[in-house]
């Protein structure tokens, strides 16, 4: 009897434990470094996956879709285009006069096209009015509307973004003095030559001045100027591209010989 009562007091947890289960471990410090520190790792990689899925957007998605939207509306404005896309044979040079200037149209709609040669051989872009965001994110070069029209004296001043959203301007640093630049426009070609380029702070608005930097000027020439961010990858600053009229030509004479592929290929006729 002494020896039933032996065993049953040695079976009971001398340390209060419930019986059935095993003594529970204590939590130390380390245990919750190493917890936290694992709920961190996960968080982070998880942090670094959203933004790699965020540039690969932004960098190549929001340049898909602009391209359709740029090529939409540069096919829009060739369809209603109605000269020749052969370039004229004239036995001495032509002189077309004053280049005609017509009024701006109304926001968001397009004014023309550019082509830039030096940006590569099937460098096509529309000219849309305006430069909100709903215009430079989908549709191109937004003209500012406080500026000219081609052709006429003064500032026609355009933005574009640069690695993104089309990247309508990404090459603006490779332009050099000399570089031809056409605008197209439902009255004719407008022939610009680049000049050069200038690196400002955001907040320089006087280089949409009719004479870039130069308030209370009268312009007596008529100026192209491009705007875009800078650095490439980065908006700390504005390059900014000058180039001047050089010579225009009416839609009936043809396309100037340079870009006469492009403007056949955007009439489906090349």
């Amino acid at each position: 009897m002494a020896h039933q009562q032996t065993t049953t007091a040695a079976a009971v947890p001398s340390d209060g434990q419930s019986r059935g289960g095993p003594p529970k471990r204590r939590l130390r410090t380390s245990d919750v470094i190493r917890k936290i520190s694992q709920i961190l790792g996960e968080l982070l990689i998880t942090g670094g996956v959203i933004l790699l899925l965020f540039v690969g957007w932004e960098l190549w998605w929001t340049n898909v879709e602009a391209d359709a939207k740029q090529t939409e509306a540069v096919k829009s404005f060739a369809q209603e285009f109605t000269g020749p896309v052969t370039p004229a044979t004239p036995s001495a040079p032509a002189d077309y006069g004053q280049p005609v200037v017509t009024a701006a149209p109304g926001y968001g709609k397009t004014i023309g096209i550019m082509y830039i040669p030096r940006f590569g051989a099937d460098y096509t872009r529309p000219i849309i009015e305006g430069t909100g965001s709903d215009v430079l994110d989908t549709l191109g070069l937004g003209h500012y509307g406080n500026t000219t029209m081609p052709g006429a004296p003064g500032n026609f001043a355009v933005a574009g973004h640069r690695q993104t959203h089309g990247a309508v301007l990404d090459s603006i640093h490779t332009l050099v003095p000399g570089d031809k630049i056409y605008v197209q426009t439902a009255d004719g070609y407008y022939t610009y030559v680049f000049r050069n380029n200038q690196i400002v702070l955001p907040n320089r608005s006087d280089v949409l001045m009719p004479v870039p930097t130069q308030p209370g000027v009268q312009p007596q020439e008529s100026i192209l100027t491009m705007t875009s961010c800078n650095p490439r990858f980065g908006s700390q600053e504005r390059i900014i591209a000058y180039s001047l009229l050089d010579s225009w030509q009416p839609a009936s004479a043809g396309p100037p010989s340079e870009i006469a592929a492009q403007v056949a290929q955007a009439q489906g006729k090349g």
